[in-house]
C-alpha cells in the first residue's frame, strides 16, 4: 500500500509559453514561415509543480503572476492539477512571465524567456513561504527566478532539514557557490558545461563533471544527456543511467519532467538511483509528446516504459 503523498514545494517560474513549430530553428538573420503556434502553461517551476503533483505529490508552488490576461489561466491551470497557489503573489502593472519555445522537426527546441512578474519574486517571498519549506519533504528549485530568492530558499530548507533538489535550468555563467548547497544539482549536459567551465558532451566527460560538482559542495549531482542518457554521482564511483530509446516529439520539458519525477521518486523513501532510472523514464516519455505542462506522464505511464525496458 503506498504511503502518504510527499510534500513537495516548488519555488520558480510561471509563464505563458508561445510554442511555435517549423521546420528547423531559424538562424542569425533568417526568417522563417513556422506551421503552428499555440499557447500553453509554462514556466519551468510550474511544469515540474504540474509533473510532480500527476505523480501522486502534494504540491505547494511558491512564485509570481502579473495582473494580464495570462493570469487567472495560469493560476487556474495550476489549480486544477490540485496545486496550491496560495503562495503564487499577483504583481500590479506587471505581465506574466513569457515564453516564446520554438520546436523544430526534430524535437529540438530554443526558448527565450521574458521573466515578467517571475522577475519580482524577492526574498521577502520565500520568507513568507517558509513554514511551507520547513514542512515540506523536498524543495525543488530552477533558474528561472532571482539567484538571491533561490539561495534564501535554499538556507530556509536546510535549516529545516528539508532536502534540496537544484535544476540550474537556465545556468548562469556566474554561478554562486551558495547553489550548491544542495542535497542533489541535476543540470544537463550544457548547463553543466556552463557552471564548470567546459563542454560536457560524453557519458566519461559527464562523469567527471557530476564527480566535480560534488566535491565543489553538492551531496549529489546528475548529469543528463538526452539520448545518451544519464550520470549520478552519490558519494561513490559514477554511474550511469542508460537512456530510453525514444523518437521524440519535443523536448522542452523533458527536462522538467526528470527533475519533478526525480523530487517524488526519492521522496518516497527510494534509493536515488532507483529514483533516476524512473525519471529517466519520465523525461523520455515527455519528449514524445507536444508543449510542457500537457506532456508530463503519469505514474503508470513511466512504470509501463521501464517494464517494456526490462526496469523494476
Amino acid at each position: 500500500m503506498r504511503s502518504a503523498a510527499p510534500k513537495i514545494a516548488v519555488l520558480g517560474s510561471i509563464n505563458m509559453d508561445i510554442v511555435v513549430c517549423c521546420a528547423h530553428l531559424p538562424r542569425p538573420g533568417e526568417t522563417i514561415i513556422a506551421d503552428s503556434a499555440t499557447e500553453v502553461c509554462g514556466g519551468k517551476g510550474a511544469n515540474q509543480a504540474v509533473a510532480a503533483a500527476r505523480l501522486g505529490a502534494d504540491v505547494t508552488m511558491i512564485g509570481c503572476v502579473g495582473d494580464d490576461s495570462f493570469a487567472d489561466h495560469l493560476l487556474e491551470n495550476l489549480k486544477r492539477e490540485k496545486i496550491d497557489v496560495s503562495h503564487v503573489a499577483r504583481r500590479s502593472n506587471c505581465a506574466s512571465g513569457l515564453a516564446v519555445v520554438s520546436v523544430d522537426e526534430t524535437g529540438e527546441n530554443s526558448i527565450t524567456v521574458v521573466p515578467g512578474a517571475n522577475g519580482t519574486l524577492g526574498v521577502q517571498d520565500a520568507v513568507a513561504a517558509a513554514d511551507v519549506i520547513r514542512s515540506s519533504h523536498t524543495l525543488l528549485l530552477q533558474m528561472e527566478v532571482p539567484v538571491e530568492t533561490i539561495i534564501a530558499a535554499i538556507n530556509i530548507a536546510r535549516d529545516s532539514n528539508t532536502r534540496v533538489i537544484l535544476d540550474p535550468a537556465p545556468a548562469p555563467k556566474a554561478f554562486p557557490s551558495e547553489l550548491l548547497k544542495a542535497d542533489l544539482i541535476c543540470p544537463n549536459q550544457s548547463e553543466a558545461g556552463v557552471i564548470l567551465g567546459r563542454e560536457i558532451g560524453s557519458v566519461e566527460t559527464a562523469r567527471n563533471a557530476a564527480t566535480e560538482l560534488t566535491q565543489h559542495g553538492a551531496d549529489n549531482a546528475i548529469v543528463t544527456l538526452g539520448g545518451q542518457g544519464a550520470v549520478l554521482c552519490d558519494g561513490g564511483s559514477p554511474k550511469w543511467i542508460e537512456p530510453f530509446p525514444i523518437d521524440p516529439v519535443d523536448t522542452t520539458a523533458a527536462g522538467d519532467a526528470f527533475a519533478a519525477a526525480l523530487a517524488v521518486r526519492w521522496a518516497e523513501e527510494k534509493s536515488l538511483l532507483a529514483a533516476a532510472e524512473f525519471a529517466c523514464a519520465a523525461g523520455a516519455i515527455a519528449a514524445t509528446r507536444a508543449g510542457a505542462q500537457s506532456a508530463m506522464p503519469t505514474e503508470e505511464e513511466i512504470a509501463q516504459l521501464m517494464l517494456n525496458k526490462g526496469k523494476p
